[in-house]
């Protein structure tokens, strides 16, 4: 019993990932698996072409400091991705030099590199290796000179921050104050000290579920720590670090704030929602942090970031998923639109404070990562040449709307063939993923690339729960609203059908994380509305979610089932709990990892036994699992196992919808 509700839970003793019975029911159902994805015809040539664009040359991530730009790339033989740096000036793009690769730090193929912060003069930098899918990371200093590592090695980070003293002695970060999950704090760390000795910056959580981010002024004056509650509350605080006095700048308000220091101004620039649904972006003067004055308002293009540079403001926003790139004078005015390649997204914006120069990580279906330069007066020009790009002109992407259950347009992207009879239906995958802010913007996807070379269609749907129309679209989609977002995702599959892009028996959809919750919850709730569905680290037992792992900062997000109330949405679309005995379903492959440190395997298992058990055409529609060793979320996997796992995916989906 739950709140007075009867809650069945027949595979509980699958929640035990050691036990020798759940070893068991896994191997046997890996065995099963691998047996019949292997006999799909065309699961060889799925696997070579999808190694191919996994290998394809990508660059993330980039960040200017000391006329050195770094940057995450990954290309060829390197089965990571590899911290390369490259000059920020010359003429065209430029060939980067490898100054750290994570297996040869850690002895293990599966070893990523997660994050890295360069110091001010950089020389030095502070990065975290994770292994086996494990996003639990070991903080090291790397010196870029002569490629060895510093002495200090600090555990417990996780997509750690970290702020560089100007002089390269030491930095504030984050780490885990108890070595677990939650209580992240900010210290202070000194090069050659011991660790344990750090002194603690900042531990003013809300809860313990609180995450703090921290960045130090460039004359070391200030650290800047913002503490996210979820992902539609962020408090800022500014600490002396001559003092240790701490000034909050905003707290207890339900509102998304990020800013970063000015130092020429004496003042902290960034975006706000606040009183701002879709953004604004604003300043501060240090010694005035009450008056935040607007230096660009707020438009219908919901704001996703801010670079700064010596004289110029360079402002990222969205308008219905799709980036652009405005440049303004330091002072809000307009100058210019900066021209991007084609309707895509950002992996990544940095500017140099010394010089008016800027480089950003671009990305679209078709366009692995790459990055490029800007100056105001040169515009913009390719920064990386990376080979093993797919041929972009194969492909159509074009962005529509459908009407969803209430009445309201979702914007839905589709990536099809170029010069494909658009009048024929084909198969198609559909996604979505509907929470935490997060817009399904355009981004390059090898599955996408090698399903549209094989005559599919492939469909986005930018449903309530991300951010792609702002804050109320968000949150529009979650907490006691979250059936909006399967709404949305049920409505986008009819709209396919009634289009005539599909047909249900051509067609699947997939989803991960909480797009994997989108999924079963997508099956439980319609059973009829495609033929196969992919679903992959999912969260689907939403009764006992917050119990495993990191899932209780997820509660803002969803609701804590402890509460009577909470637990009522919670339950009412539980995908666990709402598979029926003697129903239909469609053919499933529920996929996840051992090592997930994010999502606990358990909901994978439980759900899939329990369709397993429940499924009256088991056998046309099965009901098959994939279950990877030394894997996690997806983070960092290697591309070797990124096209295996994809392989497997396509082959699935071409097995289903009769692909040929």
């Amino acid at each position: 019993m739950c709140h007075g509700v009867e809650v069945a839970d027949p595979y509980r003793w699958l929640e035990d990932g050691e036990s020798d019975e759940t070893r068991s029911w896994a191997s046997y159902q890996n065995a099963r698996t691998r047996a019949l994805l292997d006999a799909v015809p065309s699961r060889p040539r799925l696997h070579a072409r999808l190694t191919e664009l996994f290998r394809a040359g990508t660059s993330t991530s980039p960040r200017i400091e000391a006329g050195r730009l770094f940057s995450l790339d990954r290309w060829g033989h390197h089965d990571q991705a590899v911290l390369c740096v490259r000059p920020f000036d010359g003429d065209g793009p430029q060939e980067p030099t490898v100054v750290l690769d994570p297996t040869e730090v850690v002895a293990d193929e599966t070893a990523a590199l997660d994050w890295f912060h360069p110091s001010r003069d950089g020389m030095l930098v502070a990065y975290g290796v994770s292994s086996s899918g494990d996003e639990r990371s070991t903080l090291r200093v790397l010196d870029v000179a002569s490629g060895a590592n510093l002495v200090d090695e600090i555990p417990h980070t996780r997509a750690a921050s970290v702020g560089w003293f100007p002089d390269g002695s030491g930095f504030a970060y984050t780490r885990y104050a108890t070595g677990g999950d939650y209580d992240r704090h900010v210290f202070v760390h000194r090069l050659g000290t011991a660790w344990r000795d750090d002194e603690v910056l900042f531990d003013a959580l809300p809860d313990q579920t609180a995450w703090p981010d921290v960045t130090v002024s460039r004359d070391g004056r200030y650290a800047l720590v913002h503490v996210e509650l979820g992902w539609s509350r962020t408090d800022v605080h500014l600490v002396d670090l001559a003092t240790r006095a701490r000034r909050t700048i905003i707290e207890g308000v339900d509102v998304v704030t990020w800013l970063g220091f000015d130092e020429r101004r004496d003042r902290l620039v960034g975006h706000t929602t606040l009183a701002a649904d879709r953004g604004r972006v604003v300043a501060l003067a240090l010694d005035d942090l009450d008056t935040w004055d607007t230096l660009v308002a707020e438009s219908d293009a919901v704001i996703e970031g801010v670079a700064v540079a010596p004289t110029s403001l360079l402002v990222a926003t969205t308008r219905r998923a799709v980036s652009q790139l405005d440049h303004h004078r330091d002072d809000g005015t307009f100058v210019a639109t900066v021209p991007l390649p084609e309707p895509g997204s950002f992996a990544g914006l940095t500017a140099s404070r010394d010089v008016d120069v800027a480089v950003f990580s671009f990305t679209g279906f078709a366009r692995p990562p790459a990055l490029f330069r800007w100056t105001p007066d040169g515009g913009v020009r390719p920064w990386s040449d990376l080979p093993g790009a797919p041929d972009a002109s194969a492909f159509a992407v074009e962005q529509r709307s459908y009407t969803s259950t209430d009445g309201t347009d979702v914007a839905v992207f589709l990536v099809r063939p170029s010069g494909a009879d658009a009048t024929r239906p084909r198969p198609t995958i559909l996604t979505g993923y509907g929470g935490f802010s997060i817009a399904m913007s355009p981004a390059y996807s090898p599955v996408i690339a090698s399903f549209v070379e094989d005559g599919g269609c492939y469909a986005v749907a930018c449903i309530r729960g991300g951010s792609e129309e702002g804050e109320a679209w968000h949150r529009a989609g979650m907490r006691e609203r979250k059936q909006q977002v399967f709404d949305d995702f049920h409505a986008a599959a009819d709209w396919l059908v009634a289009e005539g892009i599909t047909t249900r028996p051509q067609l699947a959809i997939r989803g991960g994380s909480n797009g994997g919750l989108l999924v079963g919850a997508a099956v439980t709730q319609r059973p009829d509305l495609c033929r196969a569905a992919v679903c992959a680290v999912p969260l689907l037992d939403m009764v006992r979610y917050h119990l495993f792992l990191i899932a209780r900062l997820w509660i803002p997000e969803y609701g804590d089932p402890d509460v009577a109330e909470e637990f009522a949405w919670l339950h009412a679309y539980s995908p666990y709990h709402h598979v029926v005995e003697g129903t239909c379903y469609p053919a499933m492959l529920v996929e996840t990892g051992e090592e997930d440190s994010r999502v606990d395997p358990l909901h994978a298992r439980k759900f899939a036994a329990r369709v397993q058990a429940a499924t009256s055409c088991g056998t046309e529609h099965p009901i098959l699992v994939r279950i990877e060793s030394k894997a996690g979320h997806g983070q960092g996997k290697p591309a070797t196992r990124q096209a295996d796992e994809a392989a497997d995916v396509l082959a699935f989906v071409h097995w289903q919808l009769a692909l040929t």
